[in-house]
């Protein structure tokens, strides 16, 4: 698929073990990986809690706020998987609404050979656009817009800091069903975790019921994509994608690979008590933007920034 070994020559001499590997990603930062630089600094406007002249005081963040943080990361799913299945992204009418509307680079359909991963793939398509409609339909003339998306350049640069290819070389997440499912493996985790992140924050049992809901299927969606990874021998690029990307939301352990010690499947990444674990909207950011600093408001997938009227849910 890559035309080279999995791991970087950095990575195999950083560490012998998963935790050891997050520890020296976190350490060296994922700059030195080349993925985005990990010194920003916050801007007055994210310092603020204000964007363009936008809301995001010190009140409580609003349900609507906390939807429309979900629709954008709802939009970066569902982007993906259309491309992926349907060879196209989003109709036009799904895209606008408040805040800029940005377009898409990358992206496109997946010429699959398993007719299992392309049975997933169908299904977690028309689901994620389902879940579109449904959030632009609870939100009204509130729904934001589709923010400008990056595939090409951040799937690239998320490989890279994984260790799944090297300087110069490049990663297409749409080339085949490996590459689609290290792709999907990427997102489908941090969807589970924003939505436990996020549930706390709102206030309207009708939109928590909402949301719990959309958490459950987001959980099938990744525990399907985890047990075929595990079944096609993609655990250790699994796992690789999963210790760079828990060096991106701070220093609290919020990851799992598929695969654990002995090899022994690990199809449900939970804490002690068996709970999933949950990431803040700022933690969801750092990873969307692959960059684990503090106060970046843009990058990686989002390369102009997710779009909000309240900055908490717009900045790390």
């Amino acid at each position: 698929m890559f035309g080279n070994k999995l791991v970087t020559d950095m990575i195999s001499r950083s560490a012998e073990n998963g935790a050891d590997r997050r520890a020296f990603l976190r350490t060296a930062g994922v700059a030195g990986l080349g993925v985005v630089g990990a010194t920003a600094l916050a801007s007055p406007a994210a310092a603020t809690g204000t964007k363009d002249g936008g809301g995001g005081g010190g009140g409580a963040i609003s349900d609507g706020a906390i939807l429309n943080f979900a629709l954008n990361l709802e939009y970066l799913e569902a982007e993906f998987y259309s491309r992926a299945f349907y060879g196209r992204g989003l109709d036009d009418g799904l895209t606008t609404g408040a805040c800029t509307r940005g377009d898409v680079n990358g992206g496109r359909k997946v010429e699959f050979k398993s007719k299992l991963v392309r049975g997933i793939a169908e299904e977690i398509a028309n689901d994620e656009i389902a879940h579109v409609k449904f959030l632009r339909g609870a939100l009204g003339g509130a729904a934001v817009a589709r923010p400008a998306i990056d595939f090409t350049g951040a799937f690239n640069a998320a490989a890279r800091a994984a260790g799944l290819i090297k300087d110069g070389q490049s990663f297409d997440a749409f080339a085949d069903d490996t590459s689609f499912l290290l792709g999907a493996y990427l997102f489908e985790d941090v969807g589970v975790t924003a939505y436990k992140g996020g549930a706390p924050l709102i206030s309207s049992k009708t939109y928590l019921d909402a949301a719990a809901g959309i958490l459950a299927v987001e959980a099938y969606h990744a525990g399907a994509v985890r047990t075929v990874i595990y079944t096609e021998g993609l655990a250790d690029a699994a796992n690789k994608i999963s210790d760079a990307r828990d060096s991106l939301d701070g220093k609290t352990d919020l990851d799992q690979g598929v695969s654990q010690a002995k090899g022994r499947i690990n199809v449900t990444p939970v804490d002690a008590n068996a709970i999933a674990f949950s990431r803040t909207p700022q933690q969801v950011h750092n990873i969307a933007y692959l960059n684990p600093a503090q106060g970046v408001r843009s990058g990686g997938f989002f390369p102009a920034g997710t779009n909000n009227q309240d900055a908490r849910l717009t900045t790390t």
